[in-house]
């Protein structure tokens, strides 16, 4: 089995100095600091296999940016190791540089002042590529990207969602086996965010690329990603799929009902959770081993007008994670 990258026991500490407020505590301060340390990263291990999609996720400051910048080689580790496509990143060897980028939905790597294709034509340089190569790329992802009419325009007069699509560009034009994501749908309308995401989709299956991604857009991670890792305060505390994922927190589905007349609640609770009842119009929770035999029930004992079933939504699942994790720590 061919793993693209191999984590074990990662950390990441960072140290800084408090001090107390008042005239008094910064000349006390002057002599003698108080240190402190923030855990950015705790000792996680994971392997990811060439050519998976994961979904990386997690509240701000969980550790997601963090990760990815020592995967990277931007950020040297306070221990545990990493291989990266066989190669150690925070060496810096060329060899593995060419081989990976990194695509942050806050940074911008164009230049403001050139228009997209000044910018390819600097990074063809950078990665060595041959003309011909650069030009087969280029027009590759012209075409997938949909960015043919906005090359030669000036990168500080394109929109939000067309920069974001040159990033992309400018990011894959050396064809990287790994691309590592950070917020890459940030900001962006949801016409934009989907025509990422199809962009990713299909990259990802064509060129086989792995390809980690972080996003608070959790609709991308439904989308795009069979596996998901879920950290909070640097640790890993769900690594498997996407499925698994809904089995094991969404425990009930919800039937979404509308009546031809109105039914008595006492009713209503024979086939579940009510969840509410407005009018004709009620929502109840089911759990997910009795749907099939709950929704027949009510096909038959209930003046049905319209009936649809819905998986609680991951947002709300992961929601979930995070306060059952909270009060675990709050119990210890």
């Amino acid at each position: 089995m061919e793993y693209a990258i191999t984590v074990k026991n990662l950390s990441k500490t960072y140290e800084y100095h408090k001090s107390e407020p008042g005239i008094k505590n910064t000349i006390k301060n002057l002599f003698h600091r108080k240190t402190e340390y923030i855990h950015a990263v705790n000792s996680i291990s994971f392997d990811i296999k060439a050519g998976e999609f994961i979904g990386f996720i997690g509240p701000n400051g969980a550790g997601k940016t963090t990760t990815l910048k020592m995967l990277s080689g931007i950020l040297y580790p306070s221990g545990g190791d990493i291989t990266v496509l066989g190669h150690t990143p925070w060496k810096r060897e060329k060899n593995l540089q060419k081989q990976f980028a990194l695509v942050m939905g806050q940074k911008n790597q164009l230049w403001w002042d050139l228009t997209p294709l000044d910018s390819f034509e600097l990074f063809r340089e950078m990665y060595e590529l041959h003309e011909k190569h650069f030009q087969k790329n280029l027009e590759y992802l012209s075409e997938l990207l949909g960015i043919h009419d906005i090359l030669n325009i000036q990168v500080r007069k394109l929109s939000l969602g067309q920069r974001m699509k040159c990033e992309l560009a400018a990011a894959l034009l050396h064809e990287p086996k790994l691309l590592f994501l950070d917020e890459p749908t940030i900001g962006l309308d949801v016409v934009s965010q989907k025509a990422i995401r199809d962009f990713l989709a299909i990259y990802n299956r064509e060129k086989k690329a792995t390809i980690l991604l972080t996003s608070h857009y959790l609709e991308d991670i439904r989308r795009l990603c069979k596996r998901v890792m879920i950290i909070d305060l640097g640790k890993i505390i769900y690594d498997g799929s996407y499925i698994n994922l809904i089995r094991k927190y969404a425990d009930t589905k919800l039937l979404d009902i509308s009546l031809r007349n109105q039914v008595e609640k006492s009713k209503l609770t024979r086939y579940g959770e009510l969840i509410s009842q407005e009018g004709n119009h009620i929502k109840i929770a089911v759990p997910r081993k009795k749907i099939i035999e709950m929704t027949s029930k009510i096909l038959k004992e209930l003046p049905i007008d319209d009936l649809s079933i819905h998986e609680k939504s991951m947002e709300k699942i992961v929601r979930e994670i995070f306060e059952h994790e909270t009060l675990n720590r709050q119990k210890t």
